[in-house]
């Protein structure tokens, strides 16, 4: 299937991004966002201040109601994780048409632990589900800077049909069936970023952040195998690749979070209030690794942190005491 109409739910940075992405892929486009003012000021000016020096194309068609996106042939999801199932359920609500949905948020719905994808089916029943997911910020996209990510969907077809529709110049889209493994590598990450986030802000060093980065990913991999994900999902774009990079630069607003952490700041404080989906996979990461046994003692000591059970420099003197063993 062409998917030649693609309809944008979300006018974040990376809804706005990726409604640039579609328009370079050849496709027509329709995106929504949140009524209030800041959509408004978008609507008027075709800019937004989420997405700096940007300016959205005119082609982009702006629409002001979810019933106007009848007629796309597929949708991207890009609320946050925590809104994506009340969004989605307005979608079904005000659509007769169930076209694919492309999930776009990374993350595990905190209060019931489900993935984006299973937490939108029972929200949103009757639409083919995918996710987008990959190393990639909103700014470096929106400017064409070459960036590659994966698109997957339990259907092989659906997936392959889907990543030729959305992808164009410096935008490289591989496709897989391995959706449990792309949606887990994508959420798991945020966590991740946050403790070297705050290892960055303590000035512990480049050697810490590397070990941190090695550790996190051991951790993510068995906690992925654990819930039936393919290693080389988890080795891939939407895994290792995402974890390298938002690990690593201050761009990614969970890094932030964490280094305001690690500068000393109080939960309540870091961020800058930028939103930080780490924030809230953490606690969640962590009780479906116990309850599958997985040993998660990064993402445990980010989850305390994150808590205000204790600081980042106490949560470093906890992982730095366990006892040694092999690797």
């Amino acid at each position: 299937m062409a998917f030649s109409r693609i309809g944008v739910v979300g006018a974040g940075a990376w809804g706005l991004a990726l409604a640039i992405v579609a328009l370079r892929a050849g496709r027509s486009v329709k995106l929504w966002g949140r009524p209030g003012a800041a959509f408004d000021a978008l609507a008027a000016t075709r800019r937004s201040p989420r997405l700096p020096g940007v300016a959205l194309p005119g082609e982009i068609e702006i629409v002001g109601g979810l019933a106007a996106l009848e007629g796309v042939d597929a949708l991207l999801l890009v609320a946050p994780a925590q809104a994506s199932r009340a969004t989605a359920g307005a979608l079904a609500a005000a659509l007769r048409a169930r076209p694919p949905l492309v999930l776009c948020a990374k993350g595990f719905e905190t209060s019931t632990g489900l993935l984006m994808s299973e937490a939108v089916a029972e929200a949103a029943p009757g639409f083919p589900l995918a996710a987008l997911s990959g190393p990639s910020f909103a700014a470096d996209v929106a400017a064409g800077l070459p960036t590659a990510v994966t698109l997957a969907a339990a259907d092989p077809a659906l997936a392959a049909d889907l990543a030729e529709a959305l992808q164009g110049p410096n935008f490289r889209v591989y496709d897989s069936d391995d959706l449990r493994g792309v949606e887990i590598g994508g959420a798991a990450k945020n966590v991740l970023a946050i403790a070297c986030g705050a290892a960055a802000g303590m000035g512990l060093g480049a050697s810490a952040g590397a070990a941190l980065v090695a550790r996190g990913f051991a951790e993510l991999a068995r906690f992925g195998e654990a819930h039936g994900a393919r290693a080389a999902t988890l080795m891939g774009l939407s895994g290792l690749g995402d974890l390298v990079l938002t690990c690593a630069s201050p761009q990614s607003r969970n890094f932030a979070y964490g280094f305001d952490l690690g500068r000393g700041l109080k939960p309540e404080e870091a961020g800058g209030g930028r939103l930080a989906e780490g924030v809230f996979t953490a606690p969640a990461l962590l009780r479906l690794a116990h309850a599958r046994g997985v040993d998660m003692p990064i993402a445990a000591a980010v989850a305390a942190v994150v808590a205000g059970e204790i600081t980042a420099r106490e949560a470093v003197e906890v992982l730095l005491s366990r006892p040694r063993k092999r690797e």
